[in-house]
């Protein structure tokens, strides 16, 4: 391990299924993971895992993309948009596939779980990874999902945008294990067409165990509800979200 370009954060990496990624450690307390949007983890989303760790938690962000630390630019999210469509770690376009990256985030939560204990492990996923964690309820440990902005497979067409990137074998279990109690937080401007219509799959597969919060869009760009675009309220809804199922 060694100390990261984030302030405070310690570098490591985790390897599962011949997949290797860095990860940033921080905190005490039981296990959440924020998996950052595109470009990767901005100052923006650093700041919101900083919320996550003073509210008593040990947070862990994968750097599935990107150069940790650098500020958003056009140029950046274009050439981390680029890297994610041709990686074989994401399903991008194909539809009831489950993203092949969500095994080793699974495979991570469990590693840390058996490492630092407690109830269960929560996660929050944003943009591309806005659904990760759904996949990673198919996991009994998983008991704070948390989705925002939701956006694979990447909304062309009304049926792919629909679509929650999960196999239909994932889908069942997902499914039984919101029946048998786990509930799913779920947070998006209400006019982001990047999330198209999975906020109302989300409502069929998990009925009354999901929990969405859908904000008024002010600006048609909007769409980054924990980070570019934080909404103060929502961010504080996460974290009592992780607090109620986790302490």
């Amino acid at each position: 391990m060694s100390t990261s370009v984030l302030e405070g954060w310690v570098k490591s990496s985790f390897t599962s299924a011949n997949i290797t990624r860095d990860t940033y450690r921080k905190g005490s307390g039981p296990v959440v993971i924020v998996v950052h949007e595109i470009p990767g983890i901005t100052p923006a989303v650093e700041r919101f895992a900083n919320d996550v760790v003073n509210a008593g938690f040990t947070v862990v962000m994968p750097a599935l993309v990107g150069t940790p630390g650098q500020v958003v630019t056009g140029k950046y999210i274009a050439s981390s948009m680029l890297k994610i469509c041709i990686a074989k770690e994401f399903t991008t376009l194909a539809m009831k596939q489950t993203s092949p990256i969500i095994a080793w985030l699974r495979a991570l939560a469990r590693a840390l779980h058996t490492e630092v204990g407690g109830k269960g492990v929560g996660a929050v996923g944003m943009c591309f990874s806005g659904g990760f964690a759904l996949g990673m309820m198919v996991d009994d440990i998983m008991v704070a999902p948390v989705l925002s902005q939701p956006s694979l497979p990447f909304s062309l067409g009304k049926e792919r945008g629909a679509d929650l990137n999960l196999s239909p074998d994932d889908i069942a279990v997902v499914a039984q294990r919101a029946a048998d109690g786990c509930q799913v937080l779920g947070l998006r401007f209400d006019q982001d067409k990047l999330v198209g219509d999975r906020f109302t799959s989300l409502r069929t597969l998990l009925g009354d165990a999901f929990i969405a919060i859908e904000l008024p869009s002010k600006d048609p760009k909007d769409h980054s509800v924990l980070t570019e675009q934080r909404d103060e309220e929502s961010v504080q809804r996460v974290l009592s979200f992780f607090a109620e199922k986790l302490k």
